[in-house]
């Protein structure tokens, strides 16, 4: 009987189930995941099955990352009977075609299990090697299968990981020397494909419970076990504070609940966590698990299951390391650095090698010098700490940052985030083409962020093309090759009608480029003024906000959950609905990327976007219609174009290319054609 291959449907439990069977006959070389896990891929479109004679004989188990343009291939499981037969590459030959949008496939798997053939007569290449998170610190070999689109010049893809604070019931599932029941939810943490997206944290309550085991030898194992987890440092006062806080929440919230020494740990480990600025902490506690709530409303700390983690590990990294929410609660200001202050920025700002202490302070000092004109811009927070650093100046057009360091703080990976943006918008002010990072040490934050805007190491510098074009792939390349050929680098050859997802990555990675002959649709969004204002400060607040960072690089938009054709990823045009009868007012007034759309009740969706801000819950409520759901709009990367398009200026330019739109269309979102997008792009940034 012929073997076929099913994308599995959340609706075909029969396949789910016998496919988990499947995979825990080989637990020892796939890893844990649990039911849970399946029936996540299968909801998202990641789960794809062999069947012969109506049994699961081999399956792959992959993720699609919102946030990534890659697969991120998580099983490749074939019964050990059926192995030969060429299944696995049936697997990877199915997930290519019903992904061929996708830049490629990534998977990991352990170098002593010697299998490099296989991988290799499946297509893959090495791609790199990273140290595994179970006991015996296995080195997992990286393996990268391309699906054939253009090479962007880096993978795209931040090295930014998850930290996660775990209590001493997960500690102990993990490294403990005895088994415990449901101790597998956990172990499901330590999966070969999650080794470089997750790392454990410890704080100092678990430190306390190790001590406090009265079995010698299990006591020791533990101690010797927390050299391979990250430790949090916290001060003492704050978290005495704050779990003071926490208990007296939690008691009023749950009546009955007595102040009691388990909700003491409890509420000690989310004070610990939340006072190191981290946001998740998972547990398998019961009483931890009750009061989540609690845990968020006064410590802005997730509390979590393993298996939470595993399901959602890309929410909530991304959720971790962007928090614009936070950076807009806190009055950052920017100054020029004052002749003189040198040495004093010396201690909030890590150095290293030879460019240690004094040398650092004379190398900031040196840019004070000479011929060169440079910019060097501290950034404190609302106390006045420095908090970020860096210098810059025009050569040609090359915008040139030989100082960029990030100071230790809570929001240190949103502000390298922010900045690298904020670094790419002036570079495209000042005319430049090429942003070049040539400090030899910038901050770890802002290295592990730098891949996701594109940037890519050159000559041991940190490098970014500026490719300010709006036009065809041909018209992009033209410019992006000619930058690239300066830098004796590979160019990249572009196609017409590039998918989507690839066009999303390059746009992104070429920042502002935007390729119209591609996939990529265009969205018209009609936004309120107060929105327009909160989100992009056009039109600008009566009373000016602080604009250091400028615009918050990421946001979510809410309306009604009815659906308009709208596809992700995708380019987004903001117009401005309201006005007076003769149109004056109304405009479209920049454009961002689309990034995700979801549809859901008010509290999910608040729940999983309060941290890119501006919104309050009560506001999510108001835009949900009468189903009792609201539609959120994650977008980013914002322009605001100098020169707003007018409705009247909109409509000529609609009917100047006998294009079928009218201005009621307007009155919700709507679907473009690129040949508009790009005519309001244009008129936008239009000089004369």
């Amino acid at each position: 009987m012929a073997i076929k291959l099913v994308s599995v449907s959340p609706a075909q439990e029969e396949l789910i189930v016998k496919a988990i069977a499947l995979g825990d006959r080989y637990t020892k070389t796939l890893g844990l995941l649990t039911p849970p896990a399946y029936e996540k891929a299968a909801e998202d479109g990641g789960l794809l099955v062999a069947v012969e004679a109506g049994e699961v004989i081999g399956y792959a188990l992959f993720g699609l990352p919102k946030r990534s343009a890659r697969i991120r291939l998580a099983h490749l499981c074939v019964a050990e009977e059926e192995r030969g037969r060429g299944i696995a590459g049936r697997l990877v030959e199915g997930i290519k075609e019903r992904y061929p949008q996708r830049l490629g496939i990534k998977a990991k798997c352990r170098r002593d299990y010697d299998l490099s053939g296989m991988w290799r007569s499946l297509g893959f290449v090495p791609d790199g090697e990273v140290r595994g998170r179970g006991r015996d610190g296995e080195i997992l070999d990286g393996w990268w299968l391309d699906l054939g689109h253009p090479d962007l010049f880096t993978e795209m893809e931040s090295d930014a990981l998850l930290v996660v604070t775990v209590d001493h019931g997960v500690f102990a599932d993990l490294r403990g020397l005895t088994d415990t029941t449901g101790a597998e939810e956990s172990r499901a943490l330590e999966a070969g494909w999650m080794a470089d997206l997750v790392e454990f944290a410890y704080t100092p309550q678990l430190v306390h419970q190790i001590r406090d085991l009265t079995d010698t030898a299990e006591r020791q194992h533990q101690q010797a076990a927390l050299t391979g987890l990250h430790k949090l440092s916290t001060g003492s006062a704050a978290v005495e504070e704050r779990t003071r806080e926490l208990v007296q929440a939690a008691t009023q919230a749950v009546p009955g609940l007595a102040a009691n020494p388990a909700l003491l740990r409890g509420m000690r480990y989310v004070a610990e966590t939340s006072c190191a600025g981290l946001q998740v902490l998972a547990t398998r506690d019961p009483l931890l698990s009750r009061l989540t709530d609690v845990a968020w409303e006064v410590a802005r700390v997730r509390v979590v299951s393993p298996s939470t983690v595993t399901l959602h590990v890309d929410e909530l990294r991304q959720a971790q390391v962007y928090r614009p929410a936070d950076l807009m609660g806190t009055e950052f200001r920017s100054a020029e650095v004052a002749p003189g202050a040198e040495d004093e920025l010396v201690a909030f700002f890590e150095q290293s090698g030879a460019d240690d202490g004094s040398a650092f302070s004379e190398r900031l000092r040196s840019l004070n010098e000479g011929v060169i004109a440079w910019r060097r811009e501290l950034l404190r927070d609302g106390q006045g700490r420095p908090v970020a650093l860096y210098a810059w100046s025009l050569d040609g057009r090359t915008l040139v940052v030989p100082v960029l360091r990030t100071a230790g703080h809570p929001l240190e990976e949103t502000l390298a985030r922010q900045l690298l943006f904020l670094l790419k918008r002036l570079g495209r002010d000042c005319g430049a083409e090429i942003v070049r990072i040539s400090d030899p040490h910038p901050s770890e934050a802002a290295r592990a962020a730098a891949g996701d805007d594109g940037f890519f190491e050159h000559n041991g510098e940190l490098v970014a093309l500026l490719v300010n074009v709006c036009g065809t792939a041909a018209e992009v390349e033209v410019v992006a090759g000619g930058l690239a050929r300066e830098l004796a680098v590979d160019a990249t050859v572009l196609d017409v009608g590039m998918p989507a997802e690839v066009t999303a990555v390059l746009e992104r990675a070429w920042w502002p480029a935007k390729v119209i002959d591609s996939e990529l649709p265009s969205f018209m969004v009609p936004i309120k003024p107060r929105w327009s204002t909160e989100l992009f400060n056009v039109p600008a607040m009566l009373i000016a906000r602080s604009d250091a960072l400028g615009i918050s690089r990421e946001h979510v938009y809410y309306r009604s959950s009815q659906r308009r054709g709208e596809s992700v990823p995708a380019r987004l045009l903001w117009y401005v609905s309201d006005g007076n009868s003769t149109g004056e007012g109304q405009r479209v007034v920049g454009s961002s990327r689309l990034d995700e759309v979801l549809i859901d009740t008010p509290d999910v969706l608040f729940s999983k976007f309060e941290h890119l801000g501006v919104y309050g819950r009560a506001e999510v409520e108001r835009a949900a219609d009468a189903s009792g759901h609201a539609m959120a709009l994650r977008f980013s990367d914002t322009e605001i174009f100098p020169k707003p398009v007018t409705l009247r200026r909109l409509t000529s330019l609609a009917r100047g290319r006998g294009l079928t739109w009218s201005p009621g269309s307007l009155i919700s979102l709507s679907k473009i054609s690129s040949e508009l997008f790009q005519a309001v792009y244009q008129e936008g940034h239009r000089t004369t």
